[in-house]
């Protein structure tokens, strides 16, 4: 704007200059006297600039007044420069106007927006389409940040009634988002650094992490120091529950446990050998496997999951829950994916036995269900007898074995006589029917 204050009075003062070369009227000369009239000499007369010819046959002309065109031109040449001044000032001063204008309002709506989206939170409308997808379906890396009155009107301000289950870390709920949206709540307590590390930890693994046999985290909401996780619906909860639950594994058929136990080798798999850098999940158990309304198993919880390599005491804090720890990582510190392989092979008791890792007998003295089982396994005779009674005459005794076969060799002493994952996944999916995600044919 201050360049076009400049431009201005030039241009007003070269107009005037220009107008007035034009305005101003061209008077002729008082008339020569006639003819009869004799001219009275007097001081030498200046030469004519018209040639005397001209003057002899033009009597009573008036003389014409010369402008030279050379000021004319010089004038003209000033108007068009301060006019094209003028222009260039005109339009330099809406661009840069313009660009002014667009810096100030993409600077306010983002600081709108920042403020806005701090306060409350994303809405759910964007993310309500993933809710019913078993897999995760939201884009890599990206998970919403849910307000936490969205979380209380969809528990109904967390009712117990609508509690799914509960563990050391707090209570998982059900919430209903809409007429055909459900979800599962998790809601930690707590504000220690622990549980605000391994709360970004699961944040920050389900966010990156996108597989069938791992459960999907749709957002997530801190609320003071209460933190929230929000899953997808897993209609039949845990494996947990499942087996050690009033039902005591009721609904869990052979082959429904044969699937159960691929899903978790794929989910493990999927870790071990396709993540880059591998991961390792650290705390797998019967309570950390969720089931959907078709039994499909996915890994869940990831708060203590690491990467993969060698780990030691000196880097690591001891973490996980007794009856799944594997030795060497319980007396040594040593942690690697051998140490998840453990972890399934106990699971793998579990579905073969329906009994728990850790138990009381009858003087109330604890017994590892590793320690108790292993004379056992290898023992065809005595192998039938210890199966859970559920299964136990629904099953092919080669399968049985076969299984067995593979739970002692994943919950060996040695972490290098166990199997790698993927050995383990090869050697379960013929034993699984094919509408199962096995290749057994029946």
């Amino acid at each position: 704007m201050n360049l076009l204050v400049l431009v201005i009075p030039i241009w007003v003062f070269a107009s005037s200059s220009w107008v007035s070369a034009y305005a101003r009227p061209v008077w002729p000369d008082p008339p020569l006297p006639a003819a009869s009239e004799p001219l009275i000499p007097t001081e030498k007369q200046p030469s004519s600039q018209i040639p005397s010819e001209m003057a002899a046959h033009s009597p009573g002309v008036p003389e014409v007044k010369i402008v030279h065109h050379q000021d004319l031109n010089k004038r003209i040449l000033i108007a068009l420069i301060a006019a094209s001044s003028l222009l260039g000032g005109i339009l330099l001063s809406l661009f840069c106007f313009c660009i002014y204008r667009r810096k100030n309002l993409k600077k306010s709506n983002s600081k709108s927006q920042h403020s806005q989206d701090a306060a409350k939170g994303l809405s759910l409308g964007p993310i309500l389409g993933r809710f019913n997808s078993s897999r995760m379906a939201g884009k890599k890396g990206s998970v919403a940040f849910i307000e936490y009155q969205l979380l209380v009107a969809a528990t109904n301000n967390f009712q117990d009634n609508n509690v799914l289950g509960e563990g050391g870390f707090g209570r998982v709920y059900k919430a209903r988002f809409s007429d055909n949206v459900l979800a599962a709540v998790k809601r930690l307590h707590g504000g220690n650094q622990d549980a605000r590390r391994e709360f970004e930890n699961e944040v920050d693994w389900l966010s990156k992490i996108q597989h069938q046999n791992v459960v999907s985290l749709l957002g997530y909401c801190v609320h003071g120091d209460t933190r929230f996780l929000v899953y997808e619906m897993m209609h039949n909860g845990s494996l947990e529950s499942q087996l050690h639950g009033p039902s005591h594994g009721s609904a869990l058929t052979w082959h429904l446990r044969m699937k159960i136990a691929l899903d978790v080798a794929r989910g493990l798999e999927f870790l071990h050998e396709r993540c880059n850098p591998p991961v390792i999940h650290r705390d797998l158990k019967s309570s950390n496997i969720l089931m959907d309304s078709n039994f499909n198993a996915k890994l869940s919880d990831f708060g203590l999951a690491i990467t993969g390599g060698n780990q030691s005491k000196e880097n690591i804090k001891l973490s996980g829950t007794l009856g799944y720890v594997a030795p060497e990582y319980l007396l040594d510190g040593k942690l690697t994916d051998k140490s998840d392989v453990y972890a399934f092979g106990v699971i793998l008791l579990e579905l073969l036995m329906g009994r728990k890792p850790v138990e009381k007998n009858a003087s109330s003295h604890c017994y590892s269900l590793v320690t108790w089982a292993m004379p056992q396994l290898t023992d065809r005779s005595k192998l039938p007898n210890i199966v859970d009674p559920v299964i136990r005459n629904s099953m092919d005794l080669k399968h049985l074995f076969q299984v067995a076969a593979v739970a002692v060799l994943c919950v060996q002493q040695e972490p290098s006589y166990r199997p790698l994952i993927t050995d383990v996944l090869h050697s379960l999916i013929p034993l699984v029917p094919i509408e199962l995600g096995g290749s057994l044919r029946g």
